[in-house]
């Protein structure tokens, strides 16, 4: 693909399996928590198998504009050096509508000595954060969200309290993960606790675990929904990033959808991120499961539904309230892109997204000559996944390619690398 991605792309189904190697970028979760937890740490850090994307981009961005140096002396590595404290910045932070940086840093922002504001683009004003506002309120820090969405003020005083803090985890785990990771530098020991059973992906938790334990930090489990963190601060490492499974997801559904073989240089089993789960949902097909559990492997579900359309049998995906709350609300966009390929193929049932399958989908498609034009909600994994449904359906057109730059900037290049052939539109 040119370097400057058109207004839109045709997809041209290859008509043959794609078979090849594809090597996924560097997984956003991990490398947005260890760019973070590397700014925490006082000393030199090296990050290796990082992904560069939009979001990792933003996130660089903020620590430097608090006083850490992120040097990136290549595609895949950032070397991150701190006093292992966060400066005031001049201006506030904007972080685009990456959700991971914006409530990690609305988090970390406490140890500042001084007011910082984190800020987002259209879409991530649109995004709640008042849970977190709330758990940094009751560590006694000053902070402010006026509409529960950002921007959100935090004055800080460069620590702050010890004890337990409870979060209401319901809407999502990066609550937690925000809290977890910034309590070794509270006053004393920090117990973070759930307010309830509900948890947005919990192996996102566990992600954030691994890395703070790998920069240093003392954290026990006190139960299924407790965890209590040592006030010993972080150290700085060298820290290896495993390849990205949501990324991982769309090559495991080209696979599936074309009868190919793929090798991603990684086993699924080997993955310790949640959307992995997917791996052994997608091996099914065209016999997927008629009820789908998307809960803990939320950023697939895209992915699953559009493979799901060519299935065998109808699939209901439950436990999915959350992805209402994402970049879009990907239960109305993913039923209304749905729809688009064929009325009524997509239905919303109160949080649950009903997949209308039809084993004969392409071929009913096939002599239709009319564009079917995918709108992608500045959204990329609407984007990336309804890209899959163009390997069988003729004429799908991907509006907006540019916005799989927030996590997957080499997408296209890695589906022409797999010979498929993408037609650019102005």
């Amino acid at each position: 693909m040119p370097h400057s991605l058109p207004d839109a792309l045709t997809i041209v189904p290859p008509g043959r399996p794609l078979v090849g190697r594809v090597a996924p970028p560097g997984s956003k979760s991990i490398t947005n928590r260890a760019l973070l937890l590397a700014a925490l740490a006082h000393g030199t850090s090296r990050l290796s198998g990082a992904l560069k994307s939009k979001d990792t981009t933003l996130m660089a961005a903020a620590l430097r504009q608090m006083g850490v140096v992120v040097e990136e002396p290549d595609a895949t590595s950032f070397i991150v050096t701190s006093s292992g404290r966060l400066q005031p910045p001049t201006e506030p932070l904007f972080l685009g509508n990456a959700g991971t940086a914006t409530r990690f840093l609305t988090a970390a922002v406490a140890t500042v000595a001084g007011e910082v504001v984190v800020d987002g683009d259209e879409d991530m004003r649109k995004r709640p954060i008042a849970p977190l506002v709330s758990a940094l309120r009751a560590l006694g820090v000053d902070a402010d969200a006026p509409t529960g969405c950002p921007p959100v003020t935090i004055r800080g005083k460069g620590t702050f309290a010890a004890g337990r803090v409870e979060i209401d985890a319901g809407l999502s785990s990066q609550y937690v993960s925000a809290l977890l990771m910034i309590s070794p530098l509270g006053e004393g020991p920090i117990e973070v606790a759930l307010t309830g059973t509900e948890i947005g992906a919990r192996g996102y938790v566990d992600l954030t675990l691994s890395a703070m334990r790998a920069f240093g930090a003392q954290v026990d489990q006190v139960d299924a929904g407790t965890w209590r963190v040592d006030a010993k601060g972080y150290r700085a490492t060298d820290y290896a990033i495993e390849p990205d499974a949501s990324a991982a997801t769309y090559l495991w559904g080209a696979e599936a959808l074309t009868g190919g073989n793929i090798d991603l240089g990684v086993a699924a089993d080997a993955f310790t991120q949640p959307d992995a789960a997917a791996q052994a949902v997608l091996a099914q097909f065209p016999n997927m499961p008629s009820v789908i559990d998307g809960s803990q492997m939320q950023d697939a579900v895209p992915t699953l539904a559009v493979v799901a359309a060519f299935n065998n049998h109808p699939v209901r995906f439950t436990g999915i309230a959350n992805l209402r709350v994402k970049e879009t609300d990907r239960v109305r966009a993913v039923a209304n892109e749905l729809n688009r390929i064929l009325p009524g193929l997509g239905t919303e049932e109160g949080d649950d997204l009903l997949v209308a399958s039809d084993p004969e989908l392409a071929r009913k498609l096939a002599g239709r000559n009319s564009r079917i034009e995918i709108e992608t909600y500045h959204d990329h994994r609407i984007a990336m996944a309804f890209a899959l449904a163009g390997l069988r359906i003729p004429n799908i057109v991907i509006l907006d390619p540019a916005c799989t730059g927030k996590t997957y900037p080499e997408y296209w290049d890695m589906l022409e690398g797999l010979g498929v052939t993408l037609q650019p539109e102005r």
